[in-house]
């Protein structure tokens, strides 16, 4: 090699240490930034000549290419946002940019990118927007089966339409009847006291008035009360009481809510064999036996003149007994119904699973979308492009779902580029830096003692 060609080299040198400098600051800048997957630096060496043997063939000169690192995980730290998410193991996030507003909606791009960037909020029209301006993708959940819809992502709108009411259908009663019921009239030295009176107008088959309210809640004991719904969401508040008619043998009532005529309704009769296991149901009026033979369907069940429909009264898997009790109460109640009034959305949580929950103002959550992860075969040939985003290029291959990592809630991942590498590649980067630039100060000066000779 001539003095020219180390010149040359020396020169390649310094182009390839600055596209270095180059990478290092760009990661250095952006250490702090969520989701940002740091350049590496390779050289590579060009040979300007080759002899036939070892001793003719010269260095050459050298040149820098980038290095991705796509596939290097950023430290995941804890957020206290509930919509922030991070990506653990392979795979990116499924983003777009808005295109135009027309007639006040937002309209999107066709292209989609790829970012590790889980900053995401919601914006004013309910969007999941990342602080890089990229909207979410997943796939919307069918509210039935819970499966996702489709196989192509679409933009995520969390919608402001209240969750509808749902009418409560069953009630799930459990309790322990006292074998002997300690009820206002209840004397144990009066046979038979502790029984429904049916001295008066009160009978064992019927309903019970208003004006034998007292004497009914003297001879019976609260079943405790839970609160239903109608179709509309109404909240009906049911009360039940419990009254026994003879040994082993009770009657179920619930409150009219204040019915001018009737102040209790009979649901029907229950009978305990011997160990104090429920044995039979016999429903009164036009209610009936549910399927199974473990509860009652209360026809048309009406509180304070609202109509509720039927619904089922149910004392499935032995959950009504009858065994002594010392203080003569029903115990061990629970109560529990499968209706709920229309309710508004008040938050959003990430599952697992990478699935978008909303929690409703009415205690229901519901699964919205499930966030797909998309792969790809050559993570390295993606392009970047602004706001830590990827776009997929003919050599990177098209994105697949269904192989990446987990979606960790309520976290971000931190940019790769850890500042004490970067300081160390710098150090390096400086001394080859200025060891190139002596190369060319040296060859400078050593062309001028050549034409000096020639003076």
């Amino acid at each position: 090699m001539s003095i020219y060609g180390a010149i040359n080299a020396a020169t390649s040198g310094l182009t390839a240490q600055a596209s270095a400098l180059e990478n290092i600051s760009g990661n250095v800048a952006n250490s702090q930034t969520i989701g940002y997957k740091r350049l590496d630096t390779t050289f590579s060496d060009l040979v300007s000549s080759t002899g036939a043997v070892q001793a003719r063939q010269a260095a050459g000169t050298t040149y820098a290419t980038s290095r991705a690192t796509n596939t290097l995980q950023g430290d995941i730290v804890a957020s206290q946002v509930d919509t922030y998410m991070a990506i653990n193991g392979a795979g990116y996030f499924v983003v777009t940019q808005a295109d135009a507003v027309i007639d006040g909606q937002t309209t999107f791009a066709t292209t989609e990118y790829y970012t590790r960037a889980g900053d995401f909020e919601l914006n004013e029209d309910g969007y999941m927007v990342n602080s890089a301006g990229y909207y979410l993708m997943g796939f919307p959940l069918d509210a039935r089966t819970g499966n996702a819809v489709g196989d192509n992502p679409e933009v995520i709108q969390i919608g402001s339409q209240p969750l509808p009411a749902q009418a409560t259908s069953e009630i799930k009663y459990q309790a322990n009847l006292p074998s002997y019921p300690q009820t206002n009239n209840a004397d144990t030295s009066v046979p038979g006291s502790q029984y429904l009176d049916t001295s008066g107008a009160i009978t064992t088959t019927s309903d019970i008035a208003v004006a034998d309210i007292d004497d009914f809640l003297n001879s019976s004991i609260s079943g405790q009360s839970i609160t239903v719904y109608d179709q509309n969401g109404t909240p009906l508040n049911v009360e039940v009481r419990w009254a026994q008619t003879a040994a082993n043998t009770w009657n179920a009532y619930y409150s009219s809510g204040g019915d001018a005529v009737t102040g209790w309704y009979l649901i029907g009769e229950v009978t305990f064999d011997a160990a104090g296991v429920m044995d039979t149901l016999t429903p009164a009026g036009t209610n009936t036996v549910g399927a199974g033979g473990a509860s009652f369907v209360i026809d048309d069940l009406t509180v304070a003149g609202v109509n509720a429909g039927d619904i089922e009264f149910s004392f499935k898997k032995g959950s009504l007994t009858q065994y002594a009790d010392p203080k003569g109460l029903a115990s061990s109640v629970s109560l529990n119904q499968d209706g709920y009034a229309a309710g508004q959305v008040v938050g959003l949580s990430i599952d697992g699973a990478g699935r978008i929950i909303a929690s409703y103002s009415n205690q229901q959550t519901r699964s919205l979308f499930e966030i797909p992860l998309a792969t790809f075969q050559a993570d390295q040939n993606l392009r970047r492009v602004d706001g830590s985003a990827f776009a997929a290029t003919p050599s990177s291959g098209k994105a697949a779902y269904g192989n990446g990592g987990t979606i960790v809630a309520n976290a971000l991942e931190s940019s790769n580029a850890d500042i004490a590498a970067e300081f160390s590649k710098l150090i390096i980067t400086q001394q080859a830096y200025s060891a190139n630039s002596k190369v060319v100060t040296s060859a400078d000066q050593m062309l001028n003692d050549a034409l000096n000779m020639v003076r």
